[in-house]
């Protein structure tokens, strides 16, 4: 089924509303003003994801928004919602453009992000090249649908999941779907590398970070620091857990633990 594309006559929308001339917003974007005419005119068939993300930036219209929905059909008070965060596609945080890999079948990839790679995950997430030079595997069971990664644990502030374990996770693209104190890969911004905890969204739109581990605190993180959310799927480990026996143990530990967080924090 044919997409519509609707980048080119959303950004010049977008610009006139501001009142703004091409010169002026390239300045302001910094590109030139011939690769502003030719993405307003259409004569460019590909932009750069780095100049779609320029445009979402400025304009505070999610990715998504801005290329699929034809904004020159919706009010002044829905453009608004939509900068507001009131978005279809920006549900519980900005949707981002999710590199990923196949094989020969044109399947995706499961990548894998090995230690040594960790520090300079958030720093490539987005870059084709870079995720196209992580180890692939082809794990067996996944569901069909989604796009999953593995992501290896440090610390101990998951137990009963051994430290060093390799976390399966699967890409959130709304993250207000994903329910309270569920185990999650979160990556964050700036090389603040990525964590696994528990994920609970406040009700200020904050991330609460909690461990299954009760020795370590719970923490917040604002959401416009999270890149990702890898929800947990699976895990694999040289160790075994200590009275973890399966899945559904895990699950029930989670829970558990995420009652007493609730208790101790007055929740």
């Amino acid at each position: 089924m044919e997409t519509n594309i609707f980048l080119d006559s959303n950004v010049k929308f977008l610009r006139l509303r501001e009142g703004l001339t091409q010169q002026q917003l390239a300045e302001l974007l910094e590109m030139s003003r011939s690769k502003l005419n030719c993405i307003e005119t259409g004569q460019t068939k590909s932009p750069a994801v780095e100049d779609i993300l320029k445009f979402s930036a400025h304009f505070k219209i999610s990715i998504d928004t801005i290329i699929k929905v034809d904004l020159t059909k919706l009010g002044e008070l829905k453009i608004r919602e939509l900068q507001a965060g009131n978005d279809v596609y920006v549900r519980g945080g900005n949707l981002r453009v999710l590199a990923i890999t196949v094989d020969k079948g044109n399947n995706e990839n499961v990548e894998f992000v090995p230690v040594k790679a960790k520090a300079g995950y958030s720093a490539g997430y987005n870059d084709p090249e870079y995720i196209a030079s992580l180890p692939k595997f082809s794990l067996p069971n996944l569901p069909k649908q989604g796009t999953f990664r593995i992501f290896p644990t440090t610390g101990d502030s998951m137990l009963p999941i051994p430290e060093g374990s390799e976390v399966v996770g699967r890409f959130v693209e709304d993250w207000q779907t994903v329910k309270a104190d569920t185990p999650c890969i979160v990556v964050l911004k700036n090389n603040q590398d990525f964590v696994f905890k528990l994920l609970r969204l406040t009700a200020d739109n904050r991330f609460l970070l909690s461990s299954l581990n009760p020795v370590y605190k719970a923490y917040e993180v604002e959401v416009e620091d999270v890149l990702e959310i890898w929800k947990f799927h699976s895990f694999s480990s040289k160790k075994i857990p200590e009275q973890i026996p399966d899945l559904s143990a895990l699950l029930e530990e989670v829970q558990r633990f995420g009652e007493q967080l609730k208790i101790r924090m007055g929740k």
